[in-house]
């Protein structure tokens, strides 16, 4: 039996951790999880110490506001770790929280495995030094990586992307339609600002009157706004209420049992953000794991992001870069190392510009089969059999035969 503490925060951790659970399930029946995470993992068997909510912060802002919180849920966690001295901890994402955690709980003589690692080859290269004490060995999602951490001494596993397994290599849009009560022939657009509160208050505004200019293009333009939970789509309905929008639809779930699939895929699990994006013509995101998302849905989509001046600042400070090192923030576009689509950043994300991509993404016919073609071939890329590799690798560190 193998006993594993696992911390994952934000939907994305969720979903990932939940499968690799489901590979170690697939192992040894008997294995017990118990640490931080979310409904996905708690379906798995997973005992939640503390909710997934507990760690969803964004950035160094939130971070400081929220930090009592945090320093609490740490200090419980390395407790609770310590003390009941599992076989292994995996920390999934969450970097900031889980590579200090991971170099208390290695130094201690507890084997550790980091599933998913940090963008080092973006911002913030020196957390390699750090990623070196912390770590026993790490799971990486994209092939680029592995050279990356094998030149720096740290053992690494390429177990591909789990949303490329997860989600169908061919859409279902009839069905997705058919789920959300859309009518099969209309151009629909979704509008996806994030998960948190900060993105949704610094975003969906300038979503929003991008889209009551598209809508001036196309009247009969759908709008379908994902939210990951009941507060955030409050948040984003009272953003709404002073940027109001015609044929405009906001789900934090579906609105009515989810129709059946031409694939037979077992739709009524997903997320509402798959739905919408199965379902739409394009999507406007903002950057981060939502926008590989839209491209294994083969979706011809906008990226925007925004942080304000003192965010902007402060990761200046704290990463010693005022940029990233790579052109591209969007994940479809770092994998492709291309603009394979817009990416509208900080004052270039202005509603108008917004719209004018967005428009292009809607309307043009031929682009958007180029952009789906390319996102077939990464969908390929992608997709391994992660729940299998990701437990495979955990279960010989717990047993001593990684390398």
């Amino acid at each position: 039996m193998i006993r594993a503490a696992i911390v994952a925060g934000e939907p994305s951790g969720d979903l990932l951790a939940a499968r690799m659970i489901a590979g170690l399930l697939a192992r040894d029946p008997a294995t017990q999880t118990a640490g931080i995470g979310g409904p996905a993992m708690a379906r798995s068997g997973f005992q939640a110490w503390h909710p997934m909510d507990a760690l969803s912060v964004f950035g160094y802002v939130d971070a400081l506001r929220h930090a009592p919180r945090l320093l609490r849920t740490w200090r419980d966690t390395r407790r609770r770790v310590l003390a009941q001295r599992p076989d292994v901890f995996v920390g999934v994402d969450a970097p900031d929280f889980n590579l200090r955690l991971e170099e208390k709980v290695r130094a201690a003589g507890i084997p550790t495995v980091h599933f998913v690692g940090p963008s080092i080859w973006a911002w913030r290269y020196e957390r390699i030094h750090q990623i070196r004490r912390a770590v026993s060995h790490m799971l990486v999602l994209f092939p680029f990586e592995v050279e990356l951490y094998q030149k720096e001494g740290v053992p690494v596993t390429y177990v591909g992307h789990p949303l490329a397994e997860l989600i169908p290599r061919q859409p279902d849009r009839a069905a997705a339609r058919r789920a959300l009560g859309l009518e099969p022939t209309a151009r629909v657009l979704a509008l996806m600002p994030g998960s948190r509160e900060s993105e949704i208050r610094l975003l969906a505004p300038r979503f929003l009157q991008a889209a009551q200019q598209l809508q001036t293009q196309d009247p009969d333009l759908r709008i379908v706004v994902p939210v990951v939970n009941a507060a955030r789509r409050t948040q984003f309905e009272a953003i709404l209420a002073l940027h109001p929008l015609a044929r405009c639809q906001v789900w934090s779930a579906l609105p009515g049992p989810a129709a059946a699939r031409a694939d037979g895929l077992p739709s009524q699990t997903w997320p509402i953000a798959w739905h919408a994006m199965e379902a739409a013509d394009a999507v406007l995101v903002a950057s981060g794991t939502a926008t590989l998302e839209a491209a294994l849905f083969k979706r011809p989509l906008v990226i925007a992001y925004a942080i304000t001046p003192w965010m902007r600042r402060l990761m200046a400070w704290k990463s010693g870069q005022n940029a990233p090192s790579l052109p591209w923030v969007g994940l479809p576009n770092i994998l492709e190392r291309d603009f394979v689509v817009p990416e509208l950043l900080q004052e270039a994300a202005t509603p108008a510009a917004l719209a004018e991509h967005t428009w292009a993404a809607l309307s043009d016919s031929a682009r958007a089969a180029v952009v789906a073609e390319r996102f077939a071939r990464l969908h390929a890329t992608l997709s391994r059999d992660t729940p299998g590799l990701a437990a495979q690798a955990i279960l010989d560190v717990c047993h001593g035969h990684a390398s």
